[in-house]
């Protein structure tokens, strides 16, 4: 089973961006991409469509211990469509 934790900043920034821990967790567990952060290589993006928000696309930043994945911040990225 994984379990999924979040720093206090993506906590604070889901928070202030009106983000539901049910979204990052879809995008985590059913992704439309997954890639490699080109800036940290210990930490992966994955992208996901989100009809409830207009399919606006979701990026969720995490990295990944065995059986953990840590989210380090989550936004709807303006560069990515569906």
């Amino acid at each position: 089973m994984i379990h999924i934790v979040y720093t206090r900043h993506a906590e604070d920034v889901m928070r202030e961006r009106g983000l539901k821990f049910e979204w990052v967790k879809r995008t985590l567990a059913s992704p439309d991409q997954d890639e490699p952060d080109p800036d940290e290589p210990t930490l992966r993006r994955a992208f996901k469509a989100i009809p409830e928000r207009d399919g606006r696309v979701l990026r969720v930043v995490y990295g990944r211990t065995d059986d953990t994945l840590r989210v380090v911040t989550a936004f709807f990225d303006r560069d990515r469509r569906r």
